[in-house]
């Protein structure tokens, strides 16, 4: 089986051309091509026949297939359904925002950290994704907007929130994010990639020297170590102190902060004391709260507290001056919003039809 094209970053296509006597300008041709126009076509424009015809017999330019789209007909949320060559599936979500999208990446087919909150804890992990995999959930969902909402295809933020736990798959994520960041291809901006994380600290460990500048999310959800162990159990193996404590040592560049996610349940950890709780462990670091009201799925044992709840819940934060954001659900009428996702088939057709 041939390697993909797309497991490759800059520095590795350029070792290939190297090894094989290709000319050195074939990396930013193809890349540019592939990445920068996202032609799916053998690239034939400022390379030579025998260059294009080396990528074209010693590599693979496949994607993963679009198995299944639904779209949500409350927000325009858009979520995919890939088929993987082993059969494997996975989902992608696309969130808009000012004539503009966010993407939401899945790292791993299933997850291994069996969070209490997360419709894909219940899977269990499958495997870790290629990094072809993930930047291919990218490019097709990028022509799939060119295709279907032709104007549209402007993906201008990448968050690793979606199925899998992004730095249990920390060497395909990181070459992901060079991909994305390569000034040749994508070029998206540094400030607008963020991974999220349970407090996965083999990954936080190796974070602050291999993935400079990217910003980082932190799963928290309660400063409480009874609760967190409840919705998260990783807590029990990594404590909270202790991943703080790696978050706080990541050099920070100017204005940008650690985002903390906090999904609010009813009756468990949305009470004006653990607001409390919560804005005494983060007053003094560089941080920004993302409040999550749970979205339920099926068969989830929590339900989402009142809107009075939420505000007085953010009133307390407020006091400690934490910028703070309600986040809203979007594609939640697809089980797309946060802790929705699972690609089990079961699912995708009792739900979505």
């Amino acid at each position: 089986m041939k390697p993909s094209f797309y497991d490759l970053n800059y520095s590795d296509l350029e070792a290939v051309i190297s090894q094989n006597g290709l000319n050195p300008s074939v990396a930013s041709v193809l890349f540019n091509w592939h990445y920068k126009k996202k032609e799916t076509a053998p690239c034939l424009e400022k390379i030579s026949k025998q260059s294009s015809n080396f990528f074209q017999q010693n590599f693979d330019f496949s994607l993963p297939e679009i198995d299944t789209v639904y779209e949500s007909e409350k927000d325009r949320t858009v979520k995919f359904l890939f088929r993987l060559k082993d059969s494997h599936k996975v989902e992608t979500v696309l969130i808009p925002f000012n004539n503009k999208y966010s993407i939401c990446l899945s790292s791993q087919v299933g997850c291994a950290m069996n969070c209490s909150f997360c419709f894909t804890g219940e899977q269990g992990l499958k495997r870790n994704l290629t990094t072809s995999e993930i930047i291919g959930q990218f490019l097709q969902a990028w022509r799939w907007l060119a295709n279907h909402r032709p104007g549209e295809q402007r993906i201008l933020n990448i968050v690793f929130m979606g199925q899998g736990e992004p730095l249990h798959n920390f060497d395909a994520v990181k070459k992901a994010c060079e991909i994305f960041l390569s000034q040749h291809g994508t070029s998206i901006g540094i400030q607008k990639i963020t991974v999220s994380t349970a407090g996965y600290i083999p990954g936080l460990k190796r974070w602050r020297q291999e993935i400079p500048g990217v910003n980082l999310a932190l799963s928290l959800h309660s400063p409480v170590t009874e609760k967190r162990n409840e919705l998260i159990p990783l807590n029990k193996k990594y404590p909270l102190d202790e991943v703080l404590a790696y978050i706080d040592e990541i050099p920070l560049q100017k204005k940008q902060f650690i985002t903390y996610e906090y999904i609010l349940v009813k009756d468990f950890n949305d009470t004006p004391d653990d607001a409390k709780k919560l804005g005494t462990m983060l007053a003094g670091k560089s941080a920004y709260i993302n409040l999550i009201p749970i979205n339920p799925f099926p068969g989830s044992r929590y339900t989402c507290p009142d809107w009075e709840t939420i505000e007085n819940f953010k009133a307390v934060l407020d006091t400690f001056k934490i910028p703070t954001l309600i986040r809203g659900a979007k594609g939640d009428d697809v089980l797309a919003a946060c802790g929705q996702l699972n690609s089990n088939d079961k699912i995708w057709l009792s739900n979505t039809g």
